[in-house]
């Protein structure tokens, strides 16, 4: 199994979907749902690339390869969710009602009777949806995002999701204070 991630853009989630359905030489399934018209793919080699190339034949304006190590959010890690939740029973997770935790998964926040450590596991082989988590918190009153770590990507994604929320990136000791001071002062206008 040699796990490969294309990237695929211009086409509808839908689209997607159908046309990594459609490939029967191998797995290959959709991994995350980005942004709007960015979807990751993941699977065998030629089972992608022949998605890649049906993509393309749909109308996709772009499909390039990422360099990745596997199959990440698929059920081709079945074998790792299922270490990792045996392993998870040693932990002991509490649940705050106060803090509200938006799971990838299906892009809803825990709920007390969810089964947490279960949904953990479900992580790992499920799509990671990312679009639809943002929406989710810009429906419910967030109009703030901070992306925490090298890079820019995330932050990327959410100005391409929505316009009208303020997207902040902490990548160093400087970037943190600059952000601290960017949103002491907003909190004091209001």
């Amino acid at each position: 199994m040699i796990g490969k991630w294309q990237q695929s853009c211009g086409l509808e989630y839908e689209e997607v979907e159908q046309e990594c359905k459609k490939v029967n030489n191998g797995f290959v399934g959709v991994a995350n749902y980005n942004c709007p018209k960015q979807i990751i793919i993941s699977g065998e080699r030629v089972a992608v690339e022949k998605a890649m190339e049906l993509l393309k034949e749909k109308g996709a304006k772009r499909a390039i390869e990422l360099k990745t190590s596997g199959p990440f959010h698929t059920i081709k890690l079945k074998d790792a969710s299922d270490k990792l939740r045996k392993e998870l029973e040693n932990v002991d997770i509490k649940y705050n009602d106060e803090i509200k935790v938006i799971k990838n998964i299906d892009a809803r926040e825990y709920k007390k009777e969810d089964d947490i450590k279960d949904i953990l596991a479900k992580h790992i082989i499920s799509p990671v949806r990312f679009k639809e988590t943002i929406d989710y918190m810009i429906e419910n009153g967030v109009d703030t995002f901070v992306e925490i770590g090298p890079g820019k990507v995330l932050s990327g994604f959410v100005k391409k999701i929505s316009r009208d929320v303020k997207v902040y990136n902490i990548n160093d000791v400087s970037s943190l204070k600059e952000t601290i001071e960017i949103l002491k002062k907003e909190e004091n206008d209001e």
